[in-house]
């Protein structure tokens, strides 16, 4: 099968080459990070790294491959297993690079629903499951914040950010707050739209743009109003059974992505009870605050942040960075090395070995 233009142009946004600068940023704001504080005790770092309890780094890694699992079984059941088990993994590997090469703010969504079309599921039901899937994990980050915010947890660090000269002092909770609210506000329209009135949604988009300044947006409005109705139709008369599945996998799958953290520290150090729940916490926090970051990944965004978030609960001067570079290794790197794995043998598997060869052969040059 051959490659059209819009799958070409899809697939350029998944170049391999676009690994190093999100590598580059991440790893250098890191060895910034270092070389800044000359406080840290390097001989007591690595005390502490040889040290390390791998009950804990285990656990670390089982979630790792827990929430991974969790993502397939997930993305299978959304599309009532008309996606195979091979088909699953591949979604999910190259979901999760796209989601690394692209900021946080924008995410993966179209080329996801690029390769869900391409195993085999028409374009109708790829942006349901899609929309499905945003409105999922919308819905536990805004239980997860409410839980956050009423339960008295200190979940809310100082965040001193000192850099190349620059002095700032981030208001975290307000920050938090704000986007809690605007994810809230955006999944509670996108059930109204799926769920309830999509032609109500549709003509409340194409409605605002009748505003001049928001006039060029309506052709967009529209056919993000058509693709609403769409996915609505596609959603109606779904069992109980299939939305348990689709609750219970998305609380394990997010659960065990920030449990991963907690691991993490605690193979460092000692931690209580208390010390994980506020980890957790903290987690959810920073995971929502970063979904505002302009860089691919959040690259350098989260090296920053993983310290000033966790730094309380490693006894090291240091080791918090190195915490916090083990977790991006774990979440984030490991996914761009397997995605550029990937990309070629998903290419092979759908459009054939021979188109798979040239698109490697056209991207070396």
């Amino acid at each position: 099968m051959a490659i059209d233009s819009k799958s070409t142009k899809v697939l350029s946004a998944l170049k391999p080459s676009k690994i190093i600068l999100p590598i580059a940023v991440g790893l250098g704001v890191t060895a910034y990070l270092i070389v800044l504080d000359d406080s840290i005790k390097w001989d007591e770092v690595w005390t502490s790294v040889s040290n390390a309890n791998l009950l804990w780094v285990f656990m670390a890694f089982f979630a790792l491959v827990a929430r991974d699992a969790g993502y397939v079984y997930r993305i299978r059941n959304l599309t009532n297993k008309e996606l195979t088990w091979t088909g699953s993994i591949y979604v999910i590997l190259l979901w999760e690079f796209a989601s690394a090469l692209t900021p946080s703010v924008v995410g993966g969504t179209a080329v996801v629903m690029f390769i869900i079309n391409k195993e085999g599921i028409p374009f109708g039901k790829s942006l349901a499951y899609v929309m499905l899937t945003a409105v999922l994990d919308n819905l536990f980050f805004v239980c997860a914040s409410i839980f956050v915010i009423f339960s008295g947890i200190n979940a809310f660090p100082e965040l001193n950010l000192n850099m190349a000269g620059w002095d700032a002092k981030l208001p975290v909770e307000t920050i938090f707050i704000v986007s809690a609210t605007l994810i809230a506000t955006y999944t509670g329209l996108m059930i109204f739209g799926l769920f309830v009135k999509p032609q109500a949604l549709k003509w409340l988009f194409v409605k605002a743009t009748y505003n001049r300044f928001l006039k060029k947006f309506r052709k967009t409005a529209i056919r993000n109003g058509d693709d609403i109705i769409l996915a609505s139709q596609m959603l109606k008369g779904m069992t109980a059974k299939y939305w348990a599945k689709a609750i219970l996998s998305t609380t394990f799958i997010w659960s065990a992505r920030y449990l991963i953290v907690n691991f993490l520290i605690a193979a460092f150090t000692n931690t209580s009870f208390t010390e994980h729940v506020i980890i957790f916490a903290r987690s959810v926090v920073m995971w929502i605050v970063m979904l505002l970051s302009p860089t691919p990944g959040s690259a350098g965004v989260a090296d920053i942040f993983f310290p000033e978030f966790y730094t309380e609960f490693t006894n090291t001067a240091g080791l918090a960075v190195v915490v916090g570079l083990c977790w991006r290794l774990l979440t984030y790197y490991l996914y761009l090395i397997l995605g550029v794995i990937a990309l070629p043998k998903w290419v092979g598997r759908v459009f054939g070995q021979k188109t798979a060869d040239k698109t490697i052969e056209t991207e070396q040059k």
